[in-house]
């Protein structure tokens, strides 16, 4: 029924005027989902990477480094909900540090680079269609943002969830907007061609880009790293950090034994008999920041070439039409993984870069110390740790995940953590104001709901 299902699956989105590009990406990874593919890497494919040059141990020429930067555009990937914490607005809106929300600290880091190097920087973002209005209207805040008759967004594309048992578009009459979801951030390649974005930003003089999530605000722009990207003429580059056991389900680089070319592996696509090499930190020491630079010509050209389907691997996710209700029809989603290209284009690389630049919130856990003493956030939107090392934060999911049970909790503030090692709560604890954490504290549940008193010192081993 594969070729009737994907007939529906066009229709569906051509109905929704989806752009044709759009859909023959579709086109073609719903027919390797039919064919059987998956897009495992099996471990005995590949190797670990060995040799890799260090941020640290560049050095380029002053004049250069900030040539490179007047030549780049910054795009953050700004599609995300944050369903896991419960939000239903644009992830980015979410208050990080003194009201600041990280879309605010964005376009600070931006404004910032700008009047320090006297570059032109654009911001694009890559929203959803779930996240554009609320982030659009965060922006009419700055509104000397935009730059060269730029736009400030772009739109994720969209597809049709498929039904598991056989691959036709899924119905779901109480919440129509459920049948639809982003292809994952692969799709940047095709959205930004079809946008005519990349032929517009090449016309206006810019050559390199910097892509990075909007929740990783250790991503900043780089006169050092532009530099060095620019002087290796790759078309392409990962920035990567050295793996510890926190980062063990992170995909991860490697080097594919059939052509020695550099892969990315997601956890999605591995193997439950290779899942101990995976997450073997020892044996694959980088996993990927998902900060890109792009050379845009080069990009370009690719895609031009292959009429926007660079073959990106398949990333098959399983899921419930309703993500809230875990009885609602299985469905599968079909994703691919922006940082996967690095196998697309040859000469792509990769770069270890400081643990600095890697400074992402994907749960409560990370949002309770960023926005604890345990950093410091400067006007310019520069994150810093000045805690001698970051606190472990393992919050219980059951009365922390969510964003507003978090928040309940943490009524006026959160706990000062700059002297903490780790923090474990178990149970309701409601903490009151002015709380400090020092050593490693573990909190027991308390069976019923407790307060953490005003002023409390909590001290541990």
């Amino acid at each position: 029924m594969s070729e009737q299902g994907l007939q529906r699956a066009v229709d569906k989105m051509t109905d929704a005027e989806l752009p044709p590009a759009t859909i023959e990406v579709f086109r073609h990874y719903y027919r390797a989902l039919a064919e059987g593919a998956t897009g495992r890497v099996a471990e005995d494919e590949i190797a670990p990477v060995t040799d890799l040059p260090l941020l640290t141990e560049q050095q380029v020429e002053e004049s250069v480094a900030r040539d490179a930067l007047a030549k780049t555009v910054m795009i953050r990937l700004n599609g995300g909900l944050g369903t896991s914490m419960g939000i239903t607005k644009a992830k980015s809106l979410l208050p990080v540090a003194d009201g600041r929300s990280f879309l605010d600290l964005i376009v600070a880091q931006v404004q910032a680079a700008r009047a320090q190097h006297g570059v032109r920087l654009p911001l694009l973002l890559m929203n959803s269609f779930r996240t554009r209005e609320d982030t659009l209207d965060a922006l009419a805040a700055y509104p000397d943002l935009a730059v060269d008759g730029l736009p400030l967004d772009f739109v994720q594309s969209s597809e049709p969830k498929l039904r598991a048992d056989d691959l036709t578009p899924v119905e779901w009459p109480e919440d129509p907007e459920l049948e639809w979801c982003p292809p994952g951030h692969g799709d940047i390649y095709p959205s930004l061609l079809g946008a005519g974005l990349l032929d517009e930003l090449i016309d206006k003089g810019f050559r390199y880009a910097l892509v990075a999530n909007s929740d990783n605000l250790g991503a900043t722009p780089d006169p050092l790293l532009a530099g060095w990207f620019a002087s290796t003429g790759a078309p392409f580059a990962i920035e990567v950090c050295a793996r510890t056991k926190a980062d063990r389900k992170g995909g991860h680089l490697a080097v594919r034994r059939s052509d020695d070319r550099l892969i990315l592996r997601e956890v999605a696509q591995t193997a439950e008999e290779d899942m101990d090499a995976f997450t073997d930190e020892n044996r694959h020491r980088w996993f990927s920041t998902n900060s890109l630079w792009w050379d845009l010509e080069q990009v370009r050209d690719v895609l031009v070439e292959r009429d926007g389907v660079l073959g990106l691997p398949l990333i098959r996710n399983a899921k419930t039409v309703d993500p809230s209700d875990p009885s609602s029809p299985e469905v599968i989603q079909i994703e691919t993984a922006m940082g996967a290209a690095i196998e697309v284009f040859e000469g792509a690389t990769a770069i270890g870069v400081p643990r600095t630049r890697f400074l992402p919130v994907k749960t409560t856990n990370d949002l309770l110390l960023l926005r604890s003493d345990a950093y410091e956030v400067d006007d310019a939107g520069a994150v810093a740790l000045v805690a001698e090392q970051a606190c472990l934060v393992d919050l219980d999911p059951a009365f922390y995940k969510r964003l507003a049970d978090f928040d309940e909790r943490f009524p006026d503030g959160v706990p000062s953590l700059r002297d903490a090692e780790r923090l474990v709560v178990r149970g309701s604890w409601t903490f009151g104001p002015d709380v400090t954490v020092r050593g490693a504290v573990d909190l027991a549940d308390p069976g019923d709901p407790a307060q953490i008193e005003p002023g409390a010192e909590l001290a541990g081993s």
